[in-house]
């Protein structure tokens, strides 16, 4: 095992060399990020009383103008951890996982790779990428492909190998149709394939999107899965977004459970020293933010409210109150963050959660989704720097 983490070790001190000779050579940008994280909690289930983890992680991001119009993007991340933060490794893929020395793991994942071809009314992207919908800002039942987590707002969204072609037939007006290739990446027949169609219309004080796609059948849908609804943003002094997805199988009758809808406003005040947003979600059982349907981060009640407040203490540091709420069982998730910008490119922040439901009130049973049973934790702390290149 030592010998393959040296190895790896190598390939990563190869892959920087050639990127940063790359750049030198090509006129390449790149940029990044590099966050050191202590965690440490109180566990409950299989998880320890007192658990910690130490991670260090860099997102590293290239970009290249090629010719006219035509632009290179990738970003992989490099990740050395222990303890409970080595634990989330383990979702990535096994090749990449090594054990480099006695007390870390350490992986190599890449995270974005696509070209873009840009002309005056069309746009082209293909290949590893982010194919965004929706304007919600915590839930996002329209932006499926890459689901938020609203527990880790923080977390880059994943990609999907796809692409994308965007046209501009109007001012203010885009329509763009997508495809992404199957979840399950060794499915020979292309069942899981999707494609869709989006409509974007840009006002001045109000946008529009309409959104389709069609999933090709496979074996868990005979006929397949349709997915359309909207998405609207509006600036009238309050800041408001709705975001509206409809998930239907042919195969099973029309109903609330396919219905995922969110709605929510922002607001700032006093010059932008404080900021307030709120934001609803109602999660059908097999909707595009349910954990039924296959979503990793989606929820398994019906309603969930979510709510945070921000104070500036000045233009370097700032602290948030947030709060994720499931209302069918009344299990909430309060969130107590702070952050302060030491020196322009270089953030410390630290973070307390506290999973909360009846049962820690009441010691009555009633374990919530959102309560330290589910989430495996009574207590969490993080705290983090990150530096900006």
């Amino acid at each position: 095992m030592k010998v393959m983490g040296i190895r790896r070790l190598v390939e990563v001190m190869v892959l920087l060399g050639i990127t940063r000779g790359m750049a030198a050579a090509e006129g390449l940008t790149v940029s990044g990020v590099l966050d050191s994280s202590i965690t440490a909690g109180a566990g409950t289930g299989e998880v320890p009383d007192f658990f910690y983890g130490v991670e260090e992680y860099a997102n590293l991001r290239v970009q290249g103008k090629l010719r006219e119009g035509l632009s290179f993007y990738s970003a992989f991340n490099l990740i050395a951890a222990a303890g409970i933060s080595a634990l989330g490794l383990e979702r990535l893929s096994a090749p990449g996982l090594n054990a480099a020395s006695q007390n870390y793991a350490a992986t190599i994942e890449l995270e974005r790779l696509f070209f873009r071809l840009n002309r005056e009314y069309l746009d082209i992207d293909g290949g590893l990428l982010r194919i965004a919908a929706g304007y919600g800002q915590v839930f996002g039942p329209s932006d499926f492909l890459n689901p938020k987590n609203p527990l880790q707002p923080d977390a880059r969204p994943r990609a999907v190998l796809g692409g994308t072609l965007a046209a501009y037939p109007a001012d203010s007006f885009k329509v763009q149709v997508f495809a992404a290739a199957p979840k399950n990446p060794f499915v020979l027949d292309g069942g899981g394939f999707l494609g869709g169609i989006l409509g974007e219309k840009h006002g001045d004080r109000a946008s529009l999107q309409a959104l389709y796609t069609y999933e090709a059948p496979e074996e868990a849908s005979l006929w397949g899965i349709h997915r359309g609804g909207f998405s609207l943003k509006a600036d009238l002094h309050v800041g408001f977004v709705a975001d509206v997805l409809y998930t239907y199988k042919p195969q099973e009758d029309f109903g609330f459970s396919g219905l995922s809808a969110s709605a929510g406003l922002d607001y700032s005040f006093l010059e932008g020293q404080w900021y307030v947003l709120a934001e609803y979600l109602y999660n059908g059982s097999a909707s595009a933010t349910s954990v039924q349907s296959g979503n990793a981060t989606g929820f398994s009640g019906e309603q969930f409210l979510y709510g945070a407040i921000q104070y500036r203490v000045n233009d370097y540091t700032s602290l948030t109150l947030a709060c994720l709420s499931a209302l069918s069982d009344g299990s909430f998730a309060p969130l107590l963050s702070g952050e302060h910008e030491l020196i322009q490119g270089f953030t410390l922040s630290m973070s307390a959660q506290v999973p909360l439901d009846r049962d820690v009130f009441f010691k009555d049973g009633n374990l919530g989704e959102l309560g330290p049973n589910n989430a495996q934790e009574r207590f969490l702390f993080r705290f983090k720097t990150r530096l900006r290149f």
